[in-house]
């Protein structure tokens, strides 16, 4: 971890105090590759506000000084909304034994320096604190390999994810839809849906 980063999980009026530079920060950094959003900042507030008000709600954030640099967001999987809840449900799992894991962005000079292993540390424990939920969950938004805007040498997570004790759950998936920067109406993308059981311990780094 970079000696000026500091990670602190925020929940509530903190959490919220926080939403104008948290959305100038999503904007950012979602519009890049994979997720190419064209983000708005009365969007985030509709987004986000519903979202850290849910009861079990958490803010993981990176701070460099007392600037935040970087944020990932969790809560219950049955405070999440329909667009995660259902398809799981479908698929025959109970939304209530799994804890959603939102969104995680950092600014690129951030990167690399041990704060993504944080997020998934501090947003594990948070859910094993107020929650008995047996499973971690997040979403990942799938992307063809010949897409035009994929960034030559864009990076794959999929081994990071693993190393933290996550894998696919074959054939389940969500759609979430969101205005692009390569067009200007919403477009609905598929997710996939990636799970680790919280009673198990990471592989590894």
């Amino acid at each position: 971890m970079n000696p000026t980063l500091r990670i602190e999980t925020l929940t509530g009026e903190a959490a919220i105090a926080l939403l104008p530079a948290l959305s100038r920060l999503r904007i950012a950094v979602f519009r890049d590759w994979p997720y190419l959003y064209d983000g708005s900042a009365a969007y985030e507030e509709a987004y986000m506000t519903p979202f850290l008000r849910s009861p079990s709600a958490g803010l993981v954030v990176a701070f460099d000084g007392g600037a935040p640099v970087g944020c990932s967001t969790c809560l219950r999987m049955d405070e999440a909304g329909e667009e995660v809840a259902a398809p799981v449900a479908a698929f025959g799992f109970d939304p209530a034994a799994h804890f959603y894991f939102g969104e995680s962005v950092l600014l690129p000079a951030y990167r690399g320096r041990g704060a993504g292993v944080a997020f998934f540390a501090a947003r594990e424990a948070h859910a094993r604190a107020v929650s008995d939920c047996r499973f971690a969950t997040f979403c990942a938004v799938r992307r063809p390999a010949d897409h035009p805007l994929r960034p030559p040498g864009a990076a794959e997570l999929h081994g990071f994810w693993r190393r933290r004790g996550y894998a696919p759950v074959p054939g389940l998936a969500c759609t979430m839809a969101w205005k692009q920067v390569d067009g200007p109406d919403e477009v609905a993308n598929m997710l996939d849906v990636w799970r680790k059981d919280l009673r198990a311990e990471a592989p590894g780094r």
